[in-house]
């Protein structure tokens, strides 16, 4: 059986799926205008439309950290400040990207467990202080899922959507890999985006099975002025954009973006399921979307790696996490826990 020991490493390490990839090969078919004037962009956007259930302005870039600064900083200027979780992407692996992209709003970082955050850290925050020698609180940044792997509730976001509107601030979501928590939640779109007081929503392709692409989703259409001027100043206008817009419509047109996620949630699932069998390894989080994070035996991880598995240490929390994605297998979780037990028991 041969079995890619790379599969746990991240999401970012799984190729495109054959829908994304094939509607590529259909929008390389000939000529089309350029700077998203093709058909596919058209299609594309109007598919979120419908899959949103609203009037939405849809933006295609190239990455997440783009979408992401970008879209904050579409919602702040120099002097304002961004709220998110101590553990957020933003916080974490975006390099300064937010405040590079806004002329410098800063980010304020607030707590929650299981890397939520909290209205109550959200109150803290925007009410720290009020004068005008402190950024003033604009924007509440969400990740859905969290950085460990957790999943808000509808009831979650409501709950932060209340705060934010108390104190005037705009939300905008991360939502690199939203799809595993609608298929986590079994909601519709709507309801964990703009029904939950969301302003922008970056929704995630690569890390769904896309080559490579994000779409920065404007539910608040007023938010969205002049942001292809930004995108286009950033270097993410895409001259041929059809070739980041036909993969959506490949993924959106039978549901593929969906079952990617229910893929990859379920081989999650499984992979904590047989590791908590094991009384040596430890669940650091509960698993509700495509990440397990845990601890090993110091010895078992380097064995691990030496065993050719790949997977990180995770930021901020120590531990390993053990990332799947819409190309994981059963058989590669077997195989994986199998090793964890032949480790231990050597």
């Amino acid at each position: 059986m041969d079995i890619d020991k790379s599969q746990f490493a991240s999401d970012n390490y799984a190729g495109i799926c054959p829908q994304a990839l094939q509607a590529m090969l259909d929008a390389n078919a000939g000529f089309q205008a350029a700077y998203g004037e093709d058909r596919w962009t058209q299609e594309a956007c109007d598919r979120f439309r419908e899959i949103f259930e609203t009037d939405c302005e849809v933006f295609f870039v190239f990455n997440g950290t783009a979408a992401n600064s970008l879209a904050v900083s579409a919602m702040c200027h120099s002097y304002y400040s961004i709220v998110c979780h101590e553990l957020s992407h933003m916080e974490t692996d975006e390099c300064g990207a937010p405040e590079f992209f806004s002329n410098g709003a800063k980010l304020l970082v607030g707590g929650g467990e299981n890397g939520k955050l909290t209205p109550h850290s959200l109150q803290q925050l925007v009410t720290k202080r009020t004068d005008i020698h402190y950024p003033r609180p604009r924007v509440v940044s969400v990740t859905q899922p969290t950085e460990v792997g957790t999943v808000y509730s509808v009831e979650e976001l409501k709950d932060l959507w209340a705060m934010a509107r108390t104190y005037g601030l705009s939300i905008h979501m991360d939502g690199a890999r939203l799809a595993n928590a609608l298929d986590f939640l079994q909601v519709s779109p709507r309801e964990i985006t703009w029904e939950c007081g969301v302003d922008v929503l970056c929704l995630g392709g690569t890390k769904n099975g896309m080559a490579v692409g994000e779409a920065v989703i404007f539910f608040d259409r007023a938010k969205a002025e002049d942001f292809d001027y930004r995108c286009k100043q950033a270097g993410q206008l895409g001259s041929k954009m059809r070739y980041l817009a036909a993969p959506w419509v490949g993924m959106l047109r039978d549901g593929a973006w969906l079952e990617n996620a229910r893929r990859a949630n379920a081989c999650a699932c499984l992979l904590d399921q047989l590791l908590r069998e094991i009384p040596e390894v430890e669940i650091m989080f509960p698993r509700q979307a495509n990440a397990v994070f845990v601890t090993f035996p110091p010895r078992v991880t380097a064995a691990l790696h030496a065993r050719g598995w790949s997977f990180y240490s995770f930021i901020g929390t120590g531990g390993a996490r053990l990332m799947c994605s819409w190309a994981s297998t059963e058989e590669g979780v077997r195989a994986f826990v199998q090793d964890v037990k032949d480790v231990l028991a050597g």
